[in-house]
């Protein structure tokens, strides 16, 4: 019965993440690349530098750096370290070339969609900032129904991507370097999430701040060692992945076998979306909270975070597993194919630390990513339910977290990535429709982040036929 339900939903990922979604999700990328300037090249100079100052005076809930910890705690998960080694399992070392590109012109349409997102952010009567892709398909092009489905679907991913992969992954690390029972893991996971979760954005923020930074740097230190160890490797590596990006079926360089180029860019872009979630929605969610003088010094602040994420993280895991992996000719050969026994090998080469440095670093991702997508959650599941549905939300989120040890992974991770691509097709109608939006508020602002949109935000009730309450407030 099970192969038959993995077989089922396996097809139906095949159709989902076929060469249409491929096309929507780079063609995005590279349009909205277009249609802001290339605005990545204001990522370090202006991007970087926003996302460490502070606005205490402007309107949100949490600072702007709050925000981007909060969104890069989803989004520097499992994805980073066992995703990408699943890439290069299936679709070939190619894989991270293209994994690395949704990343970078990824950087275009996270910034557009957080533009959007602060752009029609709304307020609750209690305070409360509400924004996403579901608001602006809302109130920038008045399609509320299409707000909803974008709205449902992300709260039901949200137990996937967000949830039961997440603890899943921690549980395996857990129970074969640790030894401790998948069951425990459970327990302990849904306790910790449990005592952050209920209390809202401040405090899922307030944590992230503190442990994005250091799960971060310890895991990028990590990857250093073992490029430096593998350094004879690392420019053949870097040849190889760009040469098996663009090769045939079968293609063999440097001993490496590549997945043909459908499969390369097919898992290499799925990864990178997984990882980056650009063009998804979600991290929008997250940005429309804090508090900023205008939309685009925070959708700059946000788009880094696909900078950290994929072009810097994904890229040097990257380099570590192909590396690795021409340095050992058994795992080239086929004598591992999994993506998380990929990673494992790679980083025993590390005398005695290197399994600890990739426990703590997929524990402390995979928890981050819990927080997270708990929050983007529940702002969807308050958009179309209001807060009525937040307390069955948040337990249901629990439950699953307590129960993910004992789920199975393989159709887990293929469900997350179904509901990643069902939840991008709404959003990328969202950044595309209101590119025109994007461009003006762009060029008003880019080159003055001091100005001030007095723009007033409307105080409007969540839920089901939620209606404006007041005249709103200015920025």
């Amino acid at each position: 019965m099970y192969e038959k339900i993995y077989d089922f939903v396996q097809s139906v990922d095949d159709v989902v993440w076929g060469w249409g979604m491929i096309l929507l999700l780079l063609g995005t990328h590279v349009f909205l690349t277009i249609r802001t300037g290339f605005i990545q090249r204001k990522t370090i100079t202006k991007g970087i530098p926003l996302s460490v100052s502070k606005e205490e005076s402007a309107d949100g809930e949490v600072s702007q750096f709050g925000a981007l910890a909060t969104a890069l705690a989803s989004t520097i998960g499992t994805g980073n370290i066992i995703g990408v080694g699943t890439a290069i399992a299936l679709g070939g070392p190619g894989a991270v070339l293209w994994c690395w590109l949704t990343g970078v012109f990824g950087i275009a349409t996270k910034y557009a969609e957080s533009l959007i997102a602060v752009k029609y952010r709304v307020k609750t009567p209690d305070g409360r900032m509400q924004g996403g892709a579901m608001y602006a398909l809302d109130r920038g092009l008045h399609m509320k129904w299409l707000g909803m489905i974008f709205a449902v679907f992300a709260g039901f991913a949200s137990f996937g991507i967000g949830c039961a992969t997440q603890v899943n992954a921690i549980a395996e690390v857990c129970s074969s370097n640790l030894g401790v029972p998948p069951v425990a893991v459970g327990i302990i996971i849904a306790v910790l999430t449990a005592f952050v979760i209920f209390g809202g954005i401040r405090s899922i923020a307030s944590v992230c701040e503190k442990l994005v930074p250091f799960m971060a740097l310890f895991y990028v230190i990590g990857c250093l060692v073992i490029l430096g160890i593998n350094h004879d490797f690392v420019i053949p590596a870097i040849t190889t992945i760009c040469r098996l990006a663009f090769a045939d079926q079968g293609a063999v360089v440097g001993g490496l076998v590549g997945g043909g180029l459908r499969y390369a860019i097919q898992y290499g872009v799925a990864r990178g979306l997984f990882s980056n979630e650009s063009g998804m929605g979600s991290a929008p969610i997250a940005a429309a909270a804090a508090r900023t003088k205008n939309p685009v010094r925070q959708a700059l602040v946000s788009s880094t975070g696909t900078f950290w994420d994929t072009v810097v993280v994904c890229l040097m895991t990257g380099l570590v597993l192909v590396s690795t992996m021409m340095k050992t000719p058994e795992l080239a050969s086929g004598g591992i194919v999994d993506g998380g026994q990929l990673t494992t090998m790679a980083f025993s080469q590390i005398p005695y630390i290197g399994p600890f440095i990739l426990v703590v670093g997929i524990i402390t991702f995979a928890y981050s990513t819990i927080l997270g997508w708990a929050y983007y959650g529940e702002r969807c599941v308050e958009y179309f339910s209001g807060k009525i549905g937040l307390i069955p939300y948040r337990v249901l989120y629990i439950i699953v977290a307590l129960i993910a040890p004992v789920i199975a992974l393989d159709l887990v991770w293929l469900i997350a990535d179904i509901l990643n691509a069902l939840m991008a097709i709404p959003n990328l109608i969202a950044v595309l429709l209101l590119s025109p939006v994007i461009v003006k508020e762009t060029k008003k602002y880019v080159n003055n982040l001091d100005a001030v949109d007095d723009t007033p935000i409307p105080v409007i009730e969540t839920g089901v036929g939620g209606k404006k309450n007041g005249k709103g407030k200015k920025r």
